[in-house]
């Protein structure tokens, strides 16, 4: 399958930290931002025709770069994508002009049935195949390179023909689109399957990333009582999730990185203390790619 053609990259984001957009906070980010250089929005959030959601969002747009988020295009589904959904989506990220846009490795409907969850993929040949159209598909609705977030799992398929950082980057590769790495997935992944997570950021294809999202997550048990770890975006990032940021930017340098906190949603200093926080380590991994 040969890469779509005539995508548009548009403007980069700064290499620094950004926080995802909750109008509680609105004021707060207007008058003092501190240390966030750009915002992220879920893009489902803001289809709607007018109103205070979008106003404020005009607002914002004025003074940040945005990257949009896409929750609900079903990328990983059996089913052919949504042309309504995709139409809504190609109409905000034209007057938004995010200088990206990012979508899960995930299915949510199925049989005209739409799951409020982000479900696993097998890593299987025919599936690649699947996603890859859907995100050509994308790409050239939108008229723009999208990304694409490796997900958390807590269960593995037994017909996956291939490893999940094999899978990702044949998208990669096949579709031109590129990545987003979501550090706290890769955590919680590894945790869940007893896995290496420092080996799996080894092996990834960090040159394609364009996005890095750290959150936090939840600890409880599986069915034989072990550890299981559930991506809940309700907390603090936890030491090892820092640690495996810290492992990303000295490898591939400062990206941009977003603090991803959805639920249970702290006040303005709670979050902008994360964010200096990844601030911090991101200008760490400048200076040491320049030293």
């Amino acid at each position: 399958m040969a890469a779509s053609v005539g995508i548009r990259h548009g403007e980069a984001l700064p290499p620094g930290p950004g926080v995802g957009y909750k109008a509680v906070h609105f004021s707060d980010i207007v008058s003092h931002p501190g240390s966030v250089e750009w915002l992220e929005i879920h893009a489902e959030n803001y289809m709607g025709e007018g109103g205070r959601p979008l106003a404020q969002l005009r607002r914002l747009r004025r003074d940040f770069p945005f990257s949009c988020h896409g929750v609900g295009l079903s990328i990983g589904g059996e089913e052919p994508l949504d042309k309504e959904h995709l139409a809504r989506l190609k109409h905000l990220n034209g007057w938004l002009q995010p200088a990206v846009f990012s979508e899960h490795l995930a299915w949510s409907t199925h049989e005209g049935h739409y799951y409020n969850d982000l479900l696993p993929v097998p890593y299987t040949r025919e599936a690649q195949s699947r996603v890859c159209s859907h995100i050509d598909e994308i790409q050239d609705t939108l008229g723009r390179r999208m990304l694409l977030e490796n997900p958390s799992t807590y269960i593995e398929f037994a017909e996956s023909e291939m490893s999940e950082i094999d899978f990702i980057s044949g998208i990669a590769d096949q579709t031109g689109c590129g990545l987003l790495l979501d550090v706290n997935n890769v955590h919680v992944s590894a945790v869940n399957h007893e896995r290496d997570a420092e080996a799996y950021i080894d092996a990834y294809p960090l040159h394609a990333v364009e996005e890095i999202h750290l959150g936090g997550h939840e600890g409880d048990e599986d069915d034989d009582g072990n550890l299981l770890l559930i991506d809940n975006h309700a907390s603090e990032v936890v030491d090892p999730v820092w640690e495996l940021f810290r492992r990303v930017t000295a490898l591939a340098g400062p990206i941009p990185t977003l603090i991803e906190w959805d639920n249970d949603v702290p006040d303005w200093a709670t979050l902008e203390a994360e964010a200096q926080r990844a601030g911090d380590i991101l200008a760490c991994g400048a200076a040491r790619i320049a030293a």
